[in-house]
């Protein structure tokens, strides 16, 4: 059996042969939306995550904010996983982690901190058995978002027993533990990785990971209502081989 790490490098090769029938969508459309709220519920019904519901959907508030981005990435036409990234910065304070875990994250959006909360990571379950490579082409887009918004910190609230993997691969550490998350039924831990600090290490490891500015304008870069506050920072260089979709 290979080991967590020595298996997702091989995963993610693999994956960039899919990238060419692979497409990451926004949803904006009712019926997009519609698709992904019912995936949501068939995944976290899955793992007994959800209770329940004659509507068969999952949807909450932060999904209608302007500081979130709701993707559906789709496989050869067919939709099959999706996730939420918001971008939480001191003008833009709402999201799923910033409201379990306040005292961790406001404080440190109140000193100009950018981070990036991936939450309502899902995939359709038969189609994980087919093309296991998915859930880090689905990740992918929360390593784009860190690039595209110049992002301090990547979050992701994780249940305890997934906490390990993520050190592991994705090089977070666990900022606070395990709470109840408003509309679930098990408790996620949150934890976090410094992206200035991990970004050349994970692209180097997993070279799928990069993206192409355009790319993540394309992706992020909606006209007008969704553009994050800009920062008065300096932006990071970009690495020559920063062109690999990931």
């Amino acid at each position: 059996m290979q080991s967590s790490a020595k298996a997702v490098i091989s995963a993610v090769g693999r994956g960039a042969e899919l990238l060419t029938d692979l497409d990451y969508h926004l949803a904006e459309t009712a019926d997009e939306k519609e698709e992904i709220y019912n995936l949501r519920y068939r995944a976290y019904r899955r793992e007994g995550a959800v209770k329940e519901s004659a509507d068969a959907r999952v949807t909450d508030r932060y999904d209608e904010l302007p500081n979130a981005w709701t993707f559906g990435v789709y496989l050869n036409g067919e939709l099959c996983s999706s996730v939420r990234i918001s971008v939480l910065t001191s003008e833009w304070r709402e999201s799923t982690s910033a409201d379990v875990f306040p005292e961790i994250l406001l404080p440190r959006l109140d000193r100009g901190e950018v981070m990036i909360d991936p939450t309502r990571f899902v995939a359709d379950p038969d189609q994980v058995k087919r093309v296991p490579e998915l859930p880090y082409l689905t990740t992918r887009l929360a390593y784009m978002a860190c690039e595209h918004f110049n992002a301090d910190l990547g979050l992701a609230i994780v249940r305890p027993e997934h906490q390990a993997f993520y050190r592991r691969v994705f090089l977070h550490q666990t900022i606070a533990e395990p709470r109840l998350v408003p509309g679930l039924t098990k408790p996620f831990g949150l934890m976090a990785a410094d992206f200035p600090t991990f970004r050349k290490k994970v692209f180097e490891r997993y070279p799928i990971m990069r993206s192409t500015a355009f790319e993540r304008r394309m992706l992020f870069g909606r006209g007008g209502q969704r553009q994050a506050p800009q920062r008065s920072v300096p932006q990071r260089p970009v690495f020559v081989a920063d062109a690999v979709h990931a």
